[in-house]
């Protein structure tokens, strides 16, 4: 799928308006110079009608008279850029500044999607991923295995799911990357992973969403009745069954109802036979899901995803510590 569409269209409109805002920048500029030096605008059109006269002597296939125009618009330039000067004008004061000198304020170089655009594409990734702030804090990087030294055993089990969930993060297909259920108690790091594989998954240009489970539950309840919730509601549902790959963090800590059972069945049985990864993670225990969900769904995820257990001890009451 790649870049969210909404993301594209308004990015793309972004740089439209600054190609043209450019432009018109430049333009003020050259006419605030025509009025202020005369001699300019008449060097200005002298060397706007250079194309033309190179153009006729080509037809004619004059190539002497070519050198002597490149000869005589040389002479202009350097005519002009010295009559900037000693006005008190940069030499570059009438060109055409872009933000980005690569593209030109395109958002493309060579039919390819600038870097200067997509960097800004994956900016507005995060920004609409629902964990911005926790990517920009959270990463690969700064996760530190050293939380789990009480004994070799968890050492071992964690130094896995760090290195799985990294390679899973570099490696990411939509269509290959399947499905992953992140089990375990509080303080144990999975949202610091989940945050560091979506981070990893935006910078190769997917859609990546994250929700909580209440929030989850309170958009399809204020889209299917149209009323508040005690939540904070995140939006259309649409992207929980569209985006590449979707986060729903902390399932187990909703009201468990039939509407509720309901929607997630829903989700993750849509995304399941579209082929679309979701990873999940929860507080409860592997048994625990099981009572808590019904069959359909807890069938459901310990068949069709990669079940990582956490363990450990609390990361954040060792870090008060």
């Amino acid at each position: 799928m790649g870049f969210n569409k909404e993301n594209y269209k308004r990015i793309k409109e972004e740089y439209d308006g600054k190609y043209l805002r450019a432009q018109e920048a430049a333009r003020l500029r050259r006419a605030e110079v025509h009025v202020a030096l005369p001699e300019i605008e008449k060097i200005d059109r002298e060397l706007a009608a250079t194309g033309f006269k190179i153009f006729d002597a080509t037809l004619r296939g004059d190539m002497s008279g070519i050198d002597a125009i490149n000869a005589e618009n040389a002479a202009l330039q350097e005519r002009r850029a010295e009559i900037l000067k000693i006005a008190g004008f940069a030499p570059d004061y009438t060109e055409i500044k872009y933000e980005c000198e690569e593209c030109g304020d395109t958002g493309t170089v060579e039919y390819s999607m600038c870097k200067c655009m997509r960097r800004r594409l994956v900016e507005a990734s995060i920004e609409s991923s629902g964990m911005s702030d926790l990517i920009k804090r959270q990463n690969f990087a700064n996760f530190s295995l050293e939380y789990y030294n009480q004994s070799p055993e968890i050492q071992k089990r964690m130094t896995t799911i760090y290195n799985f969930l990294k390679s899973y993060a570099e490696n990411f297909e939509a269509s290959k990357a399947g499905n992953l259920a992140l089990f375990g108690g509080t303080g144990l790091g999975k949202t610091h992973l989940s945050s560091a594989v979506a981070g990893a998954v935006i910078e190769k240009g997917n859609d990546v969403y994250y929700i909580s489970a209440a929030n989850l539950f309170a958009d399809f309840e204020e889209k299917r009745f149209g009323s508040s919730s005690s939540y904070e509601s995140t939006g259309e549902i649409d992207q929980y069954f569209t985006c590449d790959l979707l986060i729903i963090d902390d399932l187990g800590s909703e009201m468990i109802n039939q509407f509720t059972v309901s929607c997630l069945y829903n989700v993750i049985n849509s995304r399941l036979n579209h082929k679309k990864p979701t990873m999940i993670s929860s507080n409860l225990t592997q048994d625990e899901f099981r009572k808590k969900y019904w069959d359909r769904i807890s069938s459901r995820v310990f068949g069709e995803y990669l079940v990582l257990p956490f363990v450990g001890s609390d990361i954040r009451q060792k870090k008060i510590k």
